[in-house]
């Protein structure tokens, strides 16, 4: 696309599929069992081979169990320090700052500003939530990809499954509008006295999803990733 409006209807669907991840996340909570099932059958396998009363063992039992399901309220780690740029980049509407300004209507700084508030007030709660409640169901179980986690109750859930297709779409549908801007940079960069061409235009974006996807292949975790940026 020449201008970065047309991708507005993608956008709109692309928070929809995120609105309904969200739903999913808060929804699980109140449906899956804490412990999870296969850590509650490790407490209870403690107790096998001991000689104790039952009422005994069934209170200790219990009492690891509420171990598990309590919640951390400060962890400090070795992987402390990778939260710092997850969290510079969990918002990748910084990059389409100016490209959203400059075909903006009545542009101002005012207005600017208003969407750029609302835009980022409404993912903070969303990213919010979902890291809450996402917590709140595995507790210290939760792996760094939450969807992931849901395999340990069921690998075949239909809603978990729903939401993975919906999550893969809304990344989908958000590459362009993260691409836009990159890939004008590049042709003003290159080309700036050059007039618009679409093989042109086209060839950058082929470039650029070439690189990502390499990246993608190749790179063991995001983690590395950061370490580099």
């Amino acid at each position: 696309m020449r201008q970065l409006g047309y991708l507005g209807y993608s956008s709109g669907f692309s928070l929809s599929c995120m609105v309904f991840f969200l739903i999913a996340v808060i929804y699980k909570k109140f449906h899956v069992p804490c412990p999870l099932p296969s850590n509650f059958a490790n407490v209870t396998g403690n107790f096998s081979h001991m000689e104790v009363i039952e009422e005994k063992a069934q209170l200790q039992v219990e009492t690891e169990a509420a171990d598990l399901c309590a919640p951390s309220y400060f962890t400090l780690n070795s992987q402390t320090a990778y939260t710092i740029p997850i969290m510079a980049f969990a918002f990748v509407c910084h990059p389409e700052v100016l490209p959203i300004y400059t075909e903006l209507k009545d542009p101002s700084k005012k207005k600017m500003q208003h969407i750029s508030n609302l835009s980022i007030a409404v993912m903070y709660v969303m990213y919010f939530l979902a890291a809450l409640f996402g917590y709140l169901t595995f507790y210290d179980g939760v792996e760094s990809e939450l969807l992931h986690t849901y395999s340990k109750v069921d690998p075949f859930d239909v809603l978990i499954l729903c939401v993975r297709v919906a999550v893969l779409t809304a990344v989908t549908l958000t590459v362009p509008i993260v691409l836009f801007p990159v890939r004008r940079a590049i042709q003003q960069m290159l080309f700036p006295d050059q007039d618009f061409s679409w093989l042109r235009h086209v060839l950058i974006a082929i470039g650029l999803l070439t690189c990502i996807n390499l990246l993608v292949i190749f790179a063991p975790n995001i983690l590395g990733i950061f370490g580099v940026i």
